[in-house]
């Protein structure tokens, strides 16, 4: 639209998410990334030429590859684009190509250690399974590459995603997500089954699932996360029996949520930084904007916000529970985890609970303190 005001004009349209648009320093072109339509693990870089008139711009797409390529910059003669190229067998990079279409990118960068073997890494497979409502939801199914073939069943790790907006379906290209991802490869490699729901409220699915969550943070969202284990045991290969949960911060509320809503669904649970309480959440001044556009205000909403207080109901814990946060998080604040503790301990529950504090540091996760449970419940 005209910087003056005026009517706005539609761009891009189809079964794809824009994001990150990035004029040309022209004004004649807008570089974007999006997910292929109906392929919400793999974006592409675009560019929509619009020269002097919006409402004929032409699309066209500078990337083929498998994985996610975002980011992407002009160059100052407006020739050339560099973007973050990330898949399921490498860490993010960067690519060089040229604006014109038919170019093959170029590989600027090689962030993976070497000597590392790329083909030990899992590649997820998409799959569906019936939410709270009936509706599909969208996951990711990682096998270790030994586990179909065995006839033992193998213990299994039920991972919610690390954030509502950042499906862990490869490297992601910021490197605090992206050890999560490492993570579970390194759980695929212990012979542990891995499973990431993207339960409403994720990207890549239409606006319709983005918003989702709105005024209800902790309901369907949460359930789809946990349903996710009712997939698991329909497979063959999977213990019922030993199947856990963790996430980080949503994830890590979505977790407490699951182990005090369905008890013995879970074998064990690991929160790290997850939200105890919304209420407390609203009232921090960090984070009160963020939650009232999600959610209004306590005051108004109290049933939103008390079915978002998992806190509540920790009583109802069965099972192990770990919780890891850094005393340093401003985006989910310390106290969330120590208050937490402090009622699990109110409510007898000293013996399931164990507390990981990392002084002085955003929350940290070391890959041996969690998940991997063979054998001892």
């Amino acid at each position: 639209m005209p910087a003056s005001g005026g009517e706005a004009v539609q761009i891009t349209k189809g079964h794809f998410e824009v994001w990150r648009p990035t004029w040309a320093h022209d004004s004649t072109r807008i570089a974007f990334d999006a997910n292929e339509p109906d392929r919400p693990g793999d974006r592409q870089i675009g560019i929509a030429t619009i020269g002097n008139d919006p409402a004929h711009a032409t699309i066209n797409y500078i990337t083929t590859s498998r994985g996610n390529n975002v980011t992407a910059r002009w160059s100052p003669d407006d020739k050339r684009l560099v973007y973050q190229h990330t898949d399921t067998q490498n860490s993010a990079d960067l690519f060089v190509a040229d604006a014109g279409a038919g170019a093959k990118p170029v590989r600027l960068s090689s962030s993976m250690p070497p000597g590392i073997d790329h083909s030990a890494f899992v590649e997820p497979q998409f799959v569906t399974y019936p939410g709270p409502d009936g509706k599909p939801v969208p996951g990711w199914l990682f096998v270790p590459k030994f586990s179909t073939a065995a006839k033992s069943t193998r213990p299994s790790s039920g991972s919610t995603a690390m954030a509502s907006t950042r499906p862990m379906t490869v490297w992601h290209v910021q490197r605090n997500y992206a050890v999560y991802y490492s993570y579970h490869q390194y759980l695929l490699q212990q012979g542990y089954v891995v499973f990431a729901p993207d339960y409403r409220g994720s990207i890549g699915y239409g606006r319709d699932w983005r918003n989702g969550v709105y005024m209800d943070f902790g309901g369907n969202d949460a359930k789809d996360a946990w349903m996710g284990a009712n997939y698991l045991k329909t497979l063959p290969y999977v213990d019922a029996e030993r199947i856990g949960i963790w996430g980080l911060s949503y994830g890590g509320f979505f977790t407490l949520i699951a182990v005090t809503d369905q008890p013995t669904l879970f074998r064990a649970g690991v929160d790290v930084a997850g939200v105890a309480d919304y209420v407390m959440y609203y009232h921090d001044p960090y984070n009160n904007d963020w939650t009232e556009g999600r959610m209004g205000t306590p005051a108004k909403n109290p049933k939103v916000y008390a079915n978002a207080s998992p806190i509540s109901h920790i009583a109802k814990l069965a099972r192990p529970l770990l919780v890891l946060h850094g005393t340093s998080d401003v985006n989910v604040p310390f106290l969330q985890s120590v208050w937490l503790m402090d009622e699990a301990l109110k409510k007898g529950k000293g013996d399931l609970v164990q507390f990981m504090i990392y002084p002085a540091s955003f929350t940290t996760l070391a890959a041996n303190t969690c998940c991997a449970m063979p054998g001892t419940g």
